[in-house]
């Protein structure tokens, strides 16, 4: 009883009106945390096509935790959801919770962050590996070529941090072997750790030309830490936040990489009525990229 009110109490329940699709259309969508406007713009896009379709749309926040998200996925197909919507918190320790949906007979889709197994029948997602090399691309240019950088990687074992590290550590060594990563290190996509690692990272390198962040919340806290430190390091983040393109546009930050989480909110929910509408889920994994673009300010001086 006490899991079935936590349940209740996490989950934001939206009913939209009722349309071609009819009462009962129930599509959940487990995500890894709230406490991120990437998330909360994922799945606020997720929302507005739901209720564009006329579904009911389950939102479980997994808290970042991977046994929350189990949980979370186990509740959901109790409920005998129509199709599942996975943001993983972790690529690999969400496979068994989708084999378990995929045992029941419900189709998973997964966003911005892939699966390491199980069945998919559609993942949603930018293609980190473009972006990684987007950063390094703009770093370069920004360097001219030469330097010393720092990388602060995502949660280990999202896809999300391997694809946009790899982008990033293969542009440097195939096109701009002049510059150096001299640290690097996870703060887990989080702000207050992106700060408190950018501390320690100040303290033991004297000579940093450049920051690139796995994500913005790590961006900004590594912002925060450079300016307590009186240093000038120009900061390259990822997603596009609000809070790093006001950056941007105030010449605090260098640049972002610019992903659209409520195009892929709304890009799965349509693919969830698809699914629920009779077309067959394809046999391997489809990947449906969202485009992405650098968000920079031209009038600043780095």
């Amino acid at each position: 009883m006490a899991r079935r009110i936590g349940f209740l109490g996490l989950a934001v329940w939206f009913l939209a009106s009722m349309g071609a699709l009819g009462q009962g259309a129930v599509v959940g969508l487990s995500l890894s945390t709230l406490n991120n406007p990437f998330f909360v713009a994922l799945r606020d896009g997720a929302l507005q096509a739901a209720q564009k379709a006329g579904i009911q749309l389950l939102v479980l926040d997994a808290q970042d935790r991977v046994d929350k998200q189990v949980a979370d996925i186990e509740d959901l197909i109790q409920r005998r959801v129509r199709v599942l919507l996975v943001n993983p918190t972790d690529s690999a320790a969400v496979v068994p919770a989708i084999q378990k949906a995929n045992r029941a007979g419900i189709p998973v889709i997964t966003v911005d962050r892939a699966a390491s197994g199980g069945q998919v029948a559609f993942h949603i997602a930018s293609d980190n590996v473009a972006g990684g090399r987007m950063a390094a691309e703009f770093v370069c240019q920004l360097l001219k070529g030469r330097g010393k950088v720092v990388e602060l990687e995502g949660i280990p074992g999202t896809s999300a941090a391997r694809d946009r590290g790899q982008g990033f550590n293969a542009y440097l060594k195939e096109k701009c072997p002049g510059i150096t990563v001299v640290a690097r290190q996870t703060a887990n996509f989080d702000r207050a750790q992106g700060l408190s690692v950018m501390e320690n990272i100040l303290q033991a390198q004297r000579e940093i030309d450049a920051v690139f962040a796995h994500n913005d919340e790590m961006a900004l806290g590594a912002l925060q830490a450079i300016k307590a430190s009186g240093r000038k390091i120009p900061v390259v983040g990822f997603d596009a936040t609000p809070d790093a393109v006001k950056a941007v546009q105030a010449c605090e930050m260098a640049a972002t990489v610019a992903q659209q989480p409520q195009e892929m909110g709304r890009i799965a929910v349509e693919k969830a009525v698809e699914l629920i509408r009779g077309t067959k889920p394809p046999a391997q994994t489809r990947f449906i990229p969202v485009p992405l673009k650098l968000v920079t300010n031209p009038s600043c001086k780095q």
